[in-house]
């Protein structure tokens, strides 16, 4: 018996269907894609509408404790976190100085670099 193969006709029609199938299925995907997108920037004109407005900076009490940091040796050829520690106090130049609140955090920092500056409580 001679086996009849299909029709080159009928595998190109069923190609045919195949692809307009996967074409009208990416644009579904793009047509979801562009809702969400309208839906996440609804939602973030709703959220930016409703946060509170900040509120105004404190007062500085004088009650709170403040220390002056001067540094006095270079921050060149220093090891990166001791560099990392005097830009954490907000020093830049030798011999500029700046006020600091007393705090452990700054504290630690200036326990670090303490060979590099000259501090007094204020």
């Amino acid at each position: 018996m001679v086996e009849k193969k299909p029709a080159k006709t009928a595998v190109k029609k069923t190609a045919v269907k195949k692809a307009a199938v996967n074409k009208t299925v990416a644009k579904k995907a793009v047509v979801k894609k562009a809702e969400a997108k309208v839906a996440v920037v609804a939602e973030a004109k709703v959220v930016n509408q409703a946060t509170p407005k900040k509120a105004p900076a404190r007062p500085a009490d004088a009650s709170v404790k403040k220390l002056n940091v001067t540094l006095v040796r270079s921050k060149n050829g220093r090891l990166a976190s001791h560099k990392a520690c005097v830009a954490g106090l907000g020093l830049r130049r030798i011999h500029q100085t700046v006020q600091v609140i007393d705090t452990p955090e700054n504290r630690g920092m200036i326990n670090k670099v303490l060979y590099m500056l000259k501090f007094e409580e204020s």
